[in-house]
Protein backbone atom coordinates (compact mmCIF):
# COMPACT_ATOMS: atom_id res chain seq x y z
CA UNK A 1 0.00 0.00 0.00
CA UNK A 2 1.45 3.70 -0.47
CA UNK A 3 0.11 6.62 0.19
CA UNK A 4 0.63 8.54 -3.20
CA UNK A 5 -2.21 6.28 -4.00
CA UNK A 6 -4.29 6.53 -0.85
CA UNK A 7 -3.67 10.84 -1.88
CA UNK A 8 -4.74 9.85 -5.83
CA UNK A 9 -8.07 7.62 -4.57
CA UNK A 10 -9.13 10.68 -2.13
CA UNK A 11 -8.48 13.14 -4.71
CA UNK A 12 -10.47 11.61 -7.08
CA UNK A 13 -13.39 11.81 -4.81
CA UNK A 14 -13.69 8.10 -3.32
CA UNK A 15 -14.04 6.67 -0.35
CA UNK A 16 -10.91 5.36 1.68
CA UNK A 17 -11.39 2.33 3.20
CA UNK A 18 -10.48 0.86 6.94
CA UNK A 19 -7.11 -0.86 5.83
CA UNK A 20 -6.25 2.74 3.96
CA UNK A 21 -7.25 5.20 6.96
CA UNK A 22 -5.54 2.81 9.01
CA UNK A 23 -2.33 2.62 7.44
CA UNK A 24 -2.57 6.46 7.13
CA UNK A 25 -2.58 7.10 10.91
CA UNK A 26 0.00 4.62 11.53
CA UNK A 27 2.40 6.18 8.83
CA UNK A 28 1.99 9.65 11.01
CA UNK A 29 2.93 7.97 14.05
CA UNK A 30 5.90 6.15 12.53
CA UNK A 31 7.09 9.00 10.49
CA UNK A 32 7.20 6.52 7.33
CA UNK A 33 4.81 9.67 6.07
CA UNK A 34 6.50 12.84 5.32
CA UNK A 35 4.34 15.93 5.71
CA UNK A 36 3.89 16.90 3.10
CA UNK A 37 2.05 13.54 1.76
CA UNK A 38 -0.23 14.04 5.06
CA UNK A 39 -0.92 17.87 3.93
CA UNK A 40 -1.40 16.91 0.42
CA UNK A 41 -4.25 13.93 1.57
CA UNK A 42 -5.73 16.72 4.56
CA UNK A 43 -6.39 18.68 1.31
CA UNK A 44 -7.88 16.63 -0.38
CA UNK A 45 -9.90 15.61 2.58
CA UNK A 46 -10.87 19.17 2.51
CA UNK A 47 -12.02 19.48 -1.09
CA UNK A 48 -13.64 15.88 -1.49
CA UNK A 49 -14.77 15.05 2.21
CA UNK A 50 -15.28 12.14 4.29
CA UNK A 51 -18.34 9.93 4.62
CA UNK A 52 -19.91 8.92 7.90
CA UNK A 53 -18.87 5.83 7.55
CA UNK A 54 -14.80 7.12 7.10
CA UNK A 55 -14.97 9.68 9.77
CA UNK A 56 -15.76 7.08 12.45
CA UNK A 57 -12.99 4.89 11.17
CA UNK A 58 -10.57 7.63 11.09
CA UNK A 59 -11.86 8.87 14.64
CA UNK A 60 -11.30 5.44 15.88
CA UNK A 61 -7.61 4.98 15.09
CA UNK A 62 -6.80 8.00 16.17
CA UNK A 63 -8.01 7.32 19.58
CA UNK A 64 -5.80 3.67 19.17
CA UNK A 65 -2.71 5.80 18.15
CA UNK A 66 -1.50 6.48 22.20
CA UNK A 67 -2.77 5.80 25.27
CA UNK A 68 -6.50 5.71 26.46
CA UNK A 69 -7.97 6.29 30.04
CA UNK A 70 -9.72 3.69 31.74
CA UNK A 71 -11.89 4.40 34.01
CA UNK A 72 -14.40 1.47 34.77
CA UNK A 73 -12.52 0.70 38.03
CA UNK A 74 -14.17 4.32 39.11
CA UNK A 75 -17.77 3.99 37.75
CA UNK A 76 -19.79 2.75 35.32
CA UNK A 77 -21.26 6.45 34.93
CA UNK A 78 -18.36 9.14 34.15
CA UNK A 79 -19.19 12.22 32.33
CA UNK A 80 -17.04 14.26 30.01
CA UNK A 81 -18.45 18.18 28.98
CA UNK A 82 -16.80 19.72 26.11
CA UNK A 83 -16.86 23.04 24.97
CA UNK A 84 -15.93 24.38 21.06
CA UNK A 85 -14.98 27.41 22.22
CA UNK A 86 -16.45 30.86 22.95
CA UNK A 87 -16.26 34.21 24.55
CA UNK A 88 -16.27 34.37 28.30
CA UNK A 89 -17.09 30.60 28.16
CA UNK A 90 -16.45 29.45 32.13
CA UNK A 91 -18.80 26.77 32.06
CA UNK A 92 -16.75 24.08 32.88
CA UNK A 93 -16.12 25.77 36.10
CA UNK A 94 -19.34 25.79 36.83
CA UNK A 95 -20.51 22.40 35.68
CA UNK A 96 -17.97 20.18 37.44
CA UNK A 97 -18.68 21.34 41.31
CA UNK A 98 -22.59 21.03 40.10
CA UNK A 99 -21.93 17.87 38.86
CA UNK A 100 -19.49 16.18 41.59
CA UNK A 101 -22.03 17.99 44.44
CA UNK A 102 -24.92 15.61 43.00
CA UNK A 103 -22.78 12.59 43.17
CA UNK A 104 -21.94 12.69 39.72
CA UNK A 105 -18.12 11.75 38.06
CA UNK A 106 -16.80 13.64 36.13
CA UNK A 107 -13.65 13.41 34.61
CA UNK A 108 -12.14 16.09 32.31
CA UNK A 109 -9.21 17.36 30.35
CA UNK A 110 -8.88 20.57 29.04
CA UNK A 111 -6.60 22.83 27.11
CA UNK A 112 -5.31 26.31 27.24
CA UNK A 113 -6.61 29.48 25.35
CA UNK A 114 -5.72 29.81 21.89
CA UNK A 115 -6.55 32.76 19.39
CA UNK A 116 -9.59 34.79 20.75
CA UNK A 117 -11.44 31.63 23.17
CA UNK A 118 -10.24 31.68 26.63
CA UNK A 119 -8.92 28.36 27.70
CA UNK A 120 -10.09 26.51 30.84
CA UNK A 121 -6.81 25.30 32.15
CA UNK A 122 -5.73 29.08 32.26
CA UNK A 123 -8.73 30.39 33.83
CA UNK A 124 -7.90 27.51 36.95
CA UNK A 125 -3.63 28.36 36.40
CA UNK A 126 -5.01 32.13 37.39
CA UNK A 127 -5.80 30.66 41.18
CA UNK A 128 -2.74 30.78 43.14
CA UNK A 129 -0.68 26.98 43.85
CA UNK A 130 -3.50 25.11 41.30
CA UNK A 131 -1.97 22.15 39.56
CA UNK A 132 -3.44 20.89 36.05
CA UNK A 133 -0.26 19.30 35.24
CA UNK A 134 -1.60 15.77 36.90
CA UNK A 135 -0.36 12.26 35.87
CA UNK A 136 -2.90 9.80 34.94
CA UNK A 137 -2.29 8.12 38.35
CA UNK A 138 -3.25 11.76 40.32
CA UNK A 139 -6.06 12.42 37.60
CA UNK A 140 -7.87 9.10 38.12
CA UNK A 141 -6.99 9.11 42.07
CA UNK A 142 -8.77 12.51 42.25
CA UNK A 143 -11.79 11.78 40.32
CA UNK A 144 -12.52 8.65 42.65
CA UNK A 145 -11.76 10.52 45.34
CA UNK A 146 -13.39 14.00 45.00
CA UNK A 147 -15.86 13.18 41.96
CA UNK A 148 -14.04 14.90 39.93
CA UNK A 149 -10.82 16.32 38.77
CA UNK A 150 -9.73 18.55 35.44
CA UNK A 151 -5.88 18.06 34.12
CA UNK A 152 -4.56 19.35 31.45
CA UNK A 153 -4.91 17.51 28.33
CA UNK A 154 -2.04 15.20 28.06
CA UNK A 155 -0.12 14.51 24.55
CA UNK A 156 -0.33 10.88 25.01
CA UNK A 157 -4.01 10.54 24.25
CA UNK A 158 -4.78 10.70 20.71
CA UNK A 159 -1.15 11.74 19.29
CA UNK A 160 -2.62 11.47 16.21
CA UNK A 161 -4.92 14.09 16.74
CA UNK A 162 -2.21 16.70 17.84
CA UNK A 163 0.27 15.84 14.32
CA UNK A 164 -2.88 16.53 12.34
CA UNK A 165 -4.02 19.27 13.75
CA UNK A 166 -0.60 20.92 14.05
CA UNK A 167 -0.22 19.78 9.63
CA UNK A 168 -3.73 21.39 9.33
CA UNK A 169 -3.08 24.46 11.25
CA UNK A 170 -0.60 25.28 8.95
CA UNK A 171 -2.24 24.29 5.23
CA UNK A 172 -5.92 26.12 6.16
CA UNK A 173 -7.26 22.44 6.36
CA UNK A 174 -8.66 23.70 9.84
CA UNK A 175 -12.32 24.48 9.34
CA UNK A 176 -13.64 20.71 7.47
CA UNK A 177 -16.41 19.49 9.67
CA UNK A 178 -15.02 15.37 9.60
CA UNK A 179 -11.26 16.62 11.01
CA UNK A 180 -13.18 18.74 13.04
CA UNK A 181 -15.66 15.68 14.49
CA UNK A 182 -12.74 13.23 14.43
CA UNK A 183 -10.66 15.85 16.23
CA UNK A 184 -13.09 16.26 19.11
CA UNK A 185 -14.55 12.56 19.82
CA UNK A 186 -11.39 10.87 19.37
CA UNK A 187 -9.96 12.92 22.32
CA UNK A 188 -13.19 12.92 24.75
CA UNK A 189 -13.47 9.11 23.85
CA UNK A 190 -9.51 8.28 24.89
CA UNK A 191 -10.15 10.26 28.05
CA UNK A 192 -12.34 7.57 29.47
CA UNK A 193 -15.47 8.86 29.94
CA UNK A 194 -18.82 7.07 28.51
CA UNK A 195 -20.96 10.03 28.97
CA UNK A 196 -20.01 13.22 26.60
CA UNK A 197 -21.96 16.19 26.73
CA UNK A 198 -20.61 18.09 23.92
CA UNK A 199 -21.67 21.93 24.14
CA UNK A 200 -21.61 23.46 20.67
CA UNK A 201 -21.30 27.24 19.73
CA UNK A 202 -22.21 29.44 16.94
CA UNK A 203 -22.10 33.01 16.13
CA UNK A 204 -19.55 35.45 16.18
CA UNK A 205 -17.06 34.48 19.31
CA UNK A 206 -17.00 30.93 17.94
CA UNK A 207 -15.59 29.51 14.94
CA UNK A 208 -17.93 27.97 13.37
CA UNK A 209 -20.49 30.96 12.52
CA UNK A 210 -23.75 29.66 11.62
CA UNK A 211 -26.82 27.58 13.64
CA UNK A 212 -26.86 25.37 10.29
CA UNK A 213 -23.19 24.91 10.32
CA UNK A 214 -23.11 24.18 13.97
CA UNK A 215 -25.90 21.67 13.28
CA UNK A 216 -24.27 19.88 10.55
CA UNK A 217 -20.85 19.46 13.07
CA UNK A 218 -22.73 17.96 15.90
CA UNK A 219 -24.94 15.17 14.08
CA UNK A 220 -21.61 14.14 12.88
CA UNK A 221 -19.98 14.57 16.30
CA UNK A 222 -22.76 12.19 17.83
CA UNK A 223 -23.54 9.44 15.04
CA UNK A 224 -19.68 8.93 15.61
CA UNK A 225 -19.56 8.94 18.74
CA UNK A 226 -22.65 7.06 19.47
CA UNK A 227 -21.18 4.06 16.50
CA UNK A 228 -17.91 3.66 18.93
CA UNK A 229 -20.30 3.13 21.95
CA UNK A 230 -20.36 6.40 23.72
CA UNK A 231 -23.40 8.04 25.25
CA UNK A 232 -23.11 11.68 23.59
CA UNK A 233 -25.14 14.42 22.92
CA UNK A 234 -24.72 17.78 21.06
CA UNK A 235 -26.00 21.28 22.86
CA UNK A 236 -26.15 23.91 20.18
CA UNK A 237 -26.04 27.44 21.73
CA UNK A 238 -25.09 31.15 20.19
CA UNK A 239 -21.96 32.83 20.57
CA UNK A 240 -22.89 35.65 19.20
CA UNK A 241 -22.46 37.47 22.44
CA UNK A 242 -19.91 37.34 25.45
CA UNK A 243 -21.31 34.59 28.11
CA UNK A 244 -21.63 36.40 31.72
CA UNK A 245 -19.81 40.00 32.44
CA UNK A 246 -16.28 38.63 32.85
CA UNK A 247 -13.98 37.68 29.86
CA UNK A 248 -10.09 37.11 30.39
CA UNK A 249 -8.97 34.24 33.16
CA UNK A 250 -9.19 35.66 36.95
CA UNK A 251 -11.81 37.73 36.34
CA UNK A 252 -14.25 34.94 34.76
CA UNK A 253 -12.96 33.14 38.03
CA UNK A 254 -14.76 35.60 40.21
CA UNK A 255 -17.53 35.39 38.41
CA UNK A 256 -17.68 31.55 38.82
CA UNK A 257 -17.20 31.90 41.90
CA UNK A 258 -20.38 34.76 41.98
CA UNK A 259 -22.51 31.91 40.53
CA UNK A 260 -22.22 29.00 42.80
CA UNK A 261 -22.95 31.86 45.38
CA UNK A 262 -26.21 32.39 43.73
CA UNK A 263 -25.54 35.65 41.74
CA UNK A 264 -26.08 33.75 38.74
CA UNK A 265 -25.90 35.55 34.95
CA UNK A 266 -29.38 34.53 33.55
CA UNK A 267 -26.98 33.61 29.91
CA UNK A 268 -24.54 31.63 32.22
CA UNK A 269 -27.74 29.77 34.05
CA UNK A 270 -29.21 28.91 30.70
CA UNK A 271 -26.86 26.91 29.20
CA UNK A 272 -25.04 25.32 32.36
CA UNK A 273 -28.59 24.14 33.98
CA UNK A 274 -29.33 22.75 30.02
CA UNK A 275 -25.79 20.54 30.00
CA UNK A 276 -26.40 19.35 33.51
CA UNK A 277 -29.84 18.35 32.67
CA UNK A 278 -28.42 16.28 29.92
CA UNK A 279 -25.70 14.80 31.89
CA UNK A 280 -28.40 13.71 34.34
CA UNK A 281 -30.64 11.92 32.06
CA UNK A 282 -27.62 10.70 30.21
CA UNK A 283 -26.63 8.88 33.53
CA UNK A 284 -30.32 8.48 34.73
CA UNK A 285 -30.41 10.31 37.64
CA UNK A 286 -33.40 12.80 36.53
CA UNK A 287 -35.76 12.47 33.65
CA UNK A 288 -37.49 16.23 33.78
CA UNK A 289 -36.12 19.70 33.18
CA UNK A 290 -38.05 20.70 36.34
CA UNK A 291 -36.34 18.19 38.84
CA UNK A 292 -33.13 18.85 37.82
CA UNK A 293 -33.79 22.70 37.63
CA UNK A 294 -34.80 22.67 40.85
CA UNK A 295 -31.94 20.37 42.46
CA UNK A 296 -29.60 22.53 40.85
CA UNK A 297 -30.82 25.59 42.41
CA UNK A 298 -30.70 23.64 46.01
CA UNK A 299 -27.44 22.56 45.59
CA UNK A 300 -26.02 26.28 45.13
CA UNK A 301 -28.46 28.17 47.53
CA UNK A 302 -27.49 25.68 50.30
CA UNK A 303 -23.85 26.37 49.34
CA UNK A 304 -23.12 22.61 48.64
CA UNK A 305 -21.59 23.45 45.19
CA UNK A 306 -19.61 26.29 46.14
CA UNK A 307 -18.27 23.91 49.14
CA UNK A 308 -17.46 21.03 46.41
CA UNK A 309 -15.36 23.94 43.91
CA UNK A 310 -13.11 24.67 47.53
CA UNK A 311 -12.61 20.90 47.82
CA UNK A 312 -11.55 20.48 43.77
CA UNK A 313 -9.22 23.61 44.28
CA UNK A 314 -7.79 22.31 47.75
CA UNK A 315 -7.08 18.55 46.04
CA UNK A 316 -5.17 20.41 43.36
CA UNK A 317 -2.96 21.98 45.62
CA UNK A 318 -5.26 25.54 45.14
CA UNK A 319 -5.42 28.37 47.64
CA UNK A 320 -8.80 29.36 48.47
CA UNK A 321 -8.41 32.52 50.57
CA UNK A 322 -9.46 34.01 47.31
CA UNK A 323 -13.18 32.54 47.58
CA UNK A 324 -13.27 35.39 50.12
CA UNK A 325 -10.94 38.04 48.92
CA UNK A 326 -10.45 38.09 45.14
CA UNK A 327 -7.24 40.53 45.81
CA UNK A 328 -5.45 36.93 46.20
CA UNK A 329 -6.05 36.20 42.55
CA UNK A 330 -3.53 37.97 40.05
CA UNK A 331 -4.44 41.79 40.24
CA UNK A 332 -3.95 44.23 37.43
CA UNK A 333 -2.20 47.83 37.90
CA UNK A 334 -4.25 49.64 35.57
CA UNK A 335 -8.24 49.65 35.67
CA UNK A 336 -9.99 51.82 33.07
CA UNK A 337 -13.68 52.72 33.20
CA UNK A 338 -15.51 53.00 29.01
CA UNK A 339 -18.32 54.79 29.01
CA UNK A 340 -21.24 55.14 26.43
CA UNK A 341 -21.20 57.92 23.93
CA UNK A 342 -25.54 57.24 23.71
CA UNK A 343 -28.24 56.50 25.49
CA UNK A 344 -30.64 53.65 25.13
CA UNK A 345 -30.63 49.76 25.23
CA UNK A 346 -28.12 47.30 24.66
CA UNK A 347 -29.06 45.89 21.03
CA UNK A 348 -25.88 43.79 20.70
CA UNK A 349 -22.53 43.25 21.63
CA UNK A 350 -20.23 41.25 18.93
CA UNK A 351 -18.48 38.75 21.19
CA UNK A 352 -15.51 38.36 18.34
CA UNK A 353 -14.32 42.18 19.05
CA UNK A 354 -14.72 41.86 23.03
CA UNK A 355 -11.98 38.86 22.31
CA UNK A 356 -9.77 40.66 20.61
CA UNK A 357 -9.56 43.62 22.78
CA UNK A 358 -9.14 41.25 25.45
CA UNK A 359 -6.45 38.91 23.57
CA UNK A 360 -4.35 42.04 22.86
CA UNK A 361 -4.92 43.61 26.88
CA UNK A 362 -2.84 39.97 27.44
CA UNK A 363 -5.58 37.47 28.33
CA UNK A 364 -5.03 35.94 24.84
CA UNK A 365 -2.05 34.14 22.63
CA UNK A 366 -0.99 33.47 19.35
CA UNK A 367 1.14 30.22 19.87
CA UNK A 368 0.61 27.63 22.58
CA UNK A 369 4.25 28.31 24.10
CA UNK A 370 2.93 32.45 24.30
CA UNK A 371 2.48 33.72 28.04
CA UNK A 372 -0.34 35.10 29.27
CA UNK A 373 -1.32 37.80 32.14
CA UNK A 374 -3.69 36.01 33.99
CA UNK A 375 -5.24 39.76 35.50
CA UNK A 376 -5.79 41.11 32.47
CA UNK A 377 -9.80 41.51 31.37
CA UNK A 378 -12.98 42.91 30.53
CA UNK A 379 -15.64 43.21 32.80
CA UNK A 380 -19.06 44.13 30.94
CA UNK A 381 -21.10 46.54 33.82
CA UNK A 382 -23.70 46.60 30.71
CA UNK A 383 -24.88 43.60 28.77
CA UNK A 384 -28.25 43.14 26.38
CA UNK A 385 -31.40 44.63 26.68
CA UNK A 386 -30.12 46.75 29.69
CA UNK A 387 -30.09 50.49 29.74
CA UNK A 388 -27.46 52.36 29.68
CA UNK A 389 -27.20 56.54 29.35
CA UNK A 390 -24.70 58.57 27.69
CA UNK A 391 -21.59 58.86 30.03
CA UNK A 392 -22.35 55.51 31.95
CA UNK A 393 -20.32 52.63 32.42
CA UNK A 394 -20.33 49.92 30.44
CA UNK A 395 -17.23 47.79 30.50
CA UNK A 396 -13.93 48.25 32.60
CA UNK A 397 -10.75 46.91 31.28
CA UNK A 398 -7.89 45.31 33.18
CA UNK A 399 -4.25 45.43 31.84
CA UNK A 400 -1.05 45.91 32.59
CA UNK A 401 0.10 47.01 29.20
CA UNK A 402 -1.28 50.82 28.59
CA UNK A 403 -0.44 51.02 25.23
CA UNK A 404 -3.14 48.53 24.47
CA UNK A 405 -5.87 50.08 26.38
CA UNK A 406 -7.35 52.58 23.78
CA UNK A 407 -6.94 50.11 20.87
CA UNK A 408 -9.01 47.89 23.58
CA UNK A 409 -11.52 50.80 23.97
CA UNK A 410 -12.34 51.34 20.33
CA UNK A 411 -13.13 47.83 20.22
CA UNK A 412 -14.90 47.68 23.11
CA UNK A 413 -16.96 51.00 21.77
CA UNK A 414 -17.53 49.53 18.26
CA UNK A 415 -18.94 46.25 19.63
CA UNK A 416 -21.27 47.89 21.71
CA UNK A 417 -24.60 48.29 19.51
CA UNK A 418 -27.27 50.84 21.44
CA UNK A 419 -30.86 50.93 20.50
CA UNK A 420 -33.83 53.31 21.16
CA UNK A 421 -35.72 50.10 21.83
CA UNK A 422 -35.55 48.05 24.18
CA UNK A 423 -34.51 44.89 22.23
CA UNK A 424 -36.55 41.31 23.64
CA UNK A 425 -35.17 38.65 25.20
CA UNK A 426 -34.25 35.04 23.81
CA UNK A 427 -33.01 32.06 24.20
CA UNK A 428 -29.34 30.97 23.53
CA UNK A 429 -30.01 27.43 23.19
CA UNK A 430 -30.61 26.61 19.78
CA UNK A 431 -30.67 22.98 19.28
CA UNK A 432 -29.86 19.74 20.92
CA UNK A 433 -28.99 16.79 19.12
CA UNK A 434 -29.18 13.19 20.73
Amino acid sequence: MKIVDIIEKKKNGNSLSEEEIKFFINGIMDGSIEDYQTSALLMAIYFRGMNIDETTILTKYMVESGEKLDLSDISDNIVDKHSTGGVGDKITLIFLPLMAAAGVYTAKLSGRGLGHTGGTIDKLESIPGFRTDLSVDEFKKKVKEYKTAIAAQTLSLAPADGKLYALRDVTSTVDIIPLIASSVVSKKIASGANHIILDVKYGSGAFIKTAKEAQKLSEVMVEVGKRLNRNICAVISSMEQPLGRAIGNSVEVQEVIEFLKGNMEPDLKEITYTLCYKAFEKTGMYKTKYEVYDYLDELIMSGKALEKFKEIILSQNGDVSFIEDYTKLPQASIKYEIKSDKSGFVKNIDALKIAKACKNLGAGREKKTDLIDYSAGIYLTQKYSEPVKEGEIIAVIYTNNQESVKEAEILIKSAFEISDKQPASYSLINKIID
